[in-house]
């Protein structure tokens, strides 16, 4: 028998923070460092704990040096070959704390990773990444590879719920990714029919994880400084940002040229693009659950770390939090129809 929760189930557009009384008295005095001592690896982490997607247009090494210079965290797409690693990691070894290399789930992917970690034993994380995270197969893989390597901190993903939270961070996973189809170019919820509203899935998330002293990262969603802001004050210990990143100097992918103006491709890496470029197209039992979008190029990507990074401290001075820590223990969320006045929008 179908069933319906009645719940109110919130997304960012759901929502604004309530302003505070603040001792601040200028964004300047807020610190976003986050430290962090992960259940399962034992690592610490320290760092601002925004994080570029493993998406081959946005995860890739110029983005990671890019980031890393702000204390940025990257995790890194796949599809990169051991000699581009090899010469990566000899011209950046600095950047080397601030990624996680990327796999799937199968045989091949777990051979790369486990090339890639060999070769370069300063990389400490390891991003397992799949669009649906609640097969048993992926439970298995993830307790494989957490046998495999017991001192490397693990991200895992994709849920929406605590239950499924609480079973990977048992597996063996350390950072929990939270998101099924809010990413700007993911179709799942429209080939589907599945998702969750991302805000409360954070909120649920993060609450079954931090009883087992868990961590989670929200994935997809935001599209604004403000929403990386409501992500964190809804208990989000990382976040993670594929749109936000598109379309700059550090994307993957050539310039393109339209009626004077200039484009990045960005797409999911569930569509038919990325397929075709990595798995020789779309497999006959399945559908594309992404879309190819043309981003109007921004440049270098500083100017955007810049935005969101001043638009979180600005957060952080309306609540009266001095820390990115204190965020979310100062966060009221109300409830709102509309975000914004769009008169010139």
């Amino acid at each position: 028998m179908p069933r319906i929760d009645n719940d109110i189930k919130l997304d960012f557009k759901d929502v604004l923070l309530r302003p505070k009384r603040s001792t601040l008295k200028s964004r300047s005095e807020v610190d976003l460092l986050r430290s962090f001592t992960f259940r399962n690896s034992k690592q610490s982490y320290s760092g601002i704990p925004i994080v570029a997607a493993n998406m081959d247009s946005v995860g890739t090494f110029e983005m990671a040096k890019a980031l890393s210079k702000f204390s940025l965290f990257t995790a890194i797409h796949k599809h990169y070959t051991l000699e581009q690693w090899k010469e990566f990691a000899c011209n950046n070894p600095d950047c080397l704390q601030n990624i996680a290399a990327s796999a799937g789930t199968s045989p091949s992917d777990l051979e790369k990773l486990t090339s890639v970690l060999e070769l370069l034993p300063d990389i400490r994380y390891i991003c397992l990444d799949v669009a649906n995270g609640y097969s048993e197969h992926f439970v298995e893989f993830v307790k494989d590879v957490r046998k495999k390597f017991p001192d490397h901190t693990i991200m895992a993903g994709n849920v929406v719920t605590g239950e499924m939270v609480e079973e990977l961070i048992l597996a063996g996973a350390d950072i929990i990714k939270v998101g099924i189809g809010p990413g700007s170019v993911c179709t799942t919820r429209i080939k589907t029919g599945v998702g969750y509203p991302q805000l409360s899935a954070v909120i649920e998330c993060a609450d079954a994880a931090h009883g087992l002293k868990g961590h989670i990262m929200s994935d997809g969603g935001c599209t604004c400084p403000g929403d990386v802001a409501k992500a964190f004050g809804a208990g989000a210990d990382f976040v993670m940002l594929g749109g936000m990143f598109s379309g700059h100097s550090q994307c993957g992918g050539d310039i393109i040229e339209k009626n004077g103006k200039k484009y990045k491709l960005f797409y999911g890496m569930s569509s038919e693009t990325a397929m075709k470029k990595h798995s020789g197209g779309v497999a006959d039992y399945r559908a594309s659950e992404g879309k190819t979008v043309e981003v109007e190029f921004k440049g270098d990507v500083e100017g955007t770390i810049r935005d969101i990074l001043g638009g979180v401290r600005s957060t952080c001075t309306y609540v009266g939090a001095a820390k990115l820590k204190e965020l979310s223990r100062r966060t009221t969320f109300i409830r709102v129809t509309q975000q914004l006045n769009t008169t010139f929008n």
